[in-house]
């Protein structure tokens, strides 16, 4: 081995069980300061998901609405509590890690000796998770575990809840992540090494695509699920499963160009695929899962006009409110209509005074967070979901799978998946106001027109 290789150090000093260990950190960051920002923006995540925030009393499962004119239960108690958890985690991570370098000294010769730290690190966590003592935020824990049993077994005539597709999507962003922790045992197995991936053979090679696609074999049941339910009468789950099921070719596509170059004993790194029908498969694959779930994240999930047909944002709209409740945030632009169908503004600085101006090109009337958020957002949307299509191309990895480039893709698709979050959460507020249903935003104000009353209002 050459110690000068930056993978072969990598490997060393930080190997791929820990970098698995410190990615679920991450997610668990970012779950924290998902609810934790979006009740600083005022947006009710508790009501809209129905999370529940406390009474260790009751069975762990998904609460009723609030109800009359009390305020949904604040987001404090969760985020505070992941916040505890992810402090407890990153305390035991950081000292098992600690503990790993200070027997190893960054030698390579002695990371096989001292890899039971990694995996007794990762033991001990599983361990805590499951364990049915008041320690470690149990109540939080066994939220995680409620949530993955219903994701895991769906009653098909029963209810999708928004948390549980919240929950599923994010899992999708880990699906390497998972890979990586098949990989990880296999490494840590008798033999085998943690500086270097073993060479599978025969069946088990096909194990690291198929633990890939669980996440999204689970939402894609889920969309099942939801079209076949009674109630149902949009097509809309059908197509949404058809987006999960893009990502299988995918997966098995660049796992059989995998297969056939170990067959062929050529290293991964410097074969050239371009010439072989089963790349440019791949090829087209990737680029319909990318495009197709691109176009699904600004359309579907997130309600923008920037990709819709002409005529599909009419057709989606959902029924006016009675009175529309819009939230203190961006109360300086303040979107209305007018009878003659233009969208205006209403400035607090200006009083009743109108200025007709639509709203901005490819966006919706209604926006929660500032106007530069989306543009940004729906960009780097775009680049994060065609390097994903990469990450889950095992194919293209180089010889050491867990490379830094990887990882770094990894964390590049939790932080994709963690700004979708909000934006997704946010257009279901959004609808929920439109539907006539209590509008999940903790603080608003009524903005009345000159008579006092809102008359047009913003249609979507």
């Amino acid at each position: 081995m050459d110690d000068a290789d930056p993978e072969h150090t990598l490997a060393a000093v930080f190997p791929l069980p820990f970098r698995v260990l410190l990615l679920v950190g991450v997610g668990i960051l970012g779950w924290a300061t998902n609810v934790h920002g979006l009740d600083l923006l005022k947006v009710d995540i508790v009501g809209t998901m129905e999370l529940r925030t406390h009474d260790t009393s009751q069975p762990i499962s998904l609460p009723l609405r609030a109800n009359g004119h009390q305020h949904p239960p604040r987001a404090r108690f969760i985020y505070s509590s992941t916040y505890k958890l992810f402090g407890i985690y990153c305390a035991w991570g950081l000292a098992s890690w600690l503990l790993y370098c200070s027997a190893t000294w960054n030698d390579p010769s002695l990371v096989d000796a001292f890899g039971y730290i990694p995996a007794i690190s990762a033991l001990c966590i599983i361990l805590v998770l499951i364990s049915p003592f008041e320690i470690c935020q149990k109540f939080e824990r066994d939220k995680f575990l409620h949530a993955l049993r219903r994701c895991l077994f769906p009653h098909m005539d029963g209810r999708i809840y928004f948390a549980d597709v919240v929950f599923a999507d994010i899992c999708t962003s880990f699906a390497k992540v998972l890979g990586d922790v098949w990989l990880s045992l296999c490494m840590l197995s008798p033999g085998n090494s943690l500086l270097i991936p073993p060479t599978l053979s025969g069946l088990s090679r096909w194990v690291l695509p198929i633990i890939m696609s669980l996440p999204y074999a689970i939402r894609f049941r889920q969309c099942v699920v939801e079209y076949s339910a009674a109630s149902n009468e949009s097509t809309r789950p059908l197509y949404n499963a058809l987006k999960y099921a893009t990502a299988f070719p995918l997966i098995f596509l660049s796992a059989a160009q995998r297969v056939v170059v170990i067959d062929g004993q050529i290293p991964v790194g410097s074969v050239n695929h371009s010439g072989t029908s089963l790349f440019r498969w791949w090829l087209f694959a990737a680029a319909v899962n990318s495009l197709y779930s691109f176009w699904w994240d600004v359309t579907n999930d997130w309600g923008l006009d920037l990709l819709k047909r002409s005529g599909q944002g009419e057709r989606d709209k959902p029924s006016p409110p009675k009175k529309l409740m819009l939230p203190l945030l961006n109360r300086s632009h303040i979107p209305t209509s007018s009878s003659d169908g233009d969208t205006t503004l209403l400035s607090p600085s200006l009083g009743s005074s109108r200025v007709h101006m639509s709203y901005p090109w490819g966006l919706r009337p209604v926006l929660l967070y500032p106007l530069p958020t989306y543009p940004l957002v729906v960009f780097l949307n775009l680049i994060l979901r065609l390097t994903w299509s990469i990450k889950l191309s095992s194919h293209l990895h180089s010889q050491t799978d867990g490379s830094a480039s990887i990882f770094w893709l990894e964390v590049a698709e939790i932080i994709r998946r963690w700004m979708w979050v909000f934006i997704r959460v946010e257009w279901e507020v959004v609808k929920s106001m439109h539907k006539g249903s209590k509008p999940h935003i903790q603080e608003y104000e009524m903005i009345m027109t000159p008579e006092n009353e809102l008359t047009n209002m913003v249609t979507m």
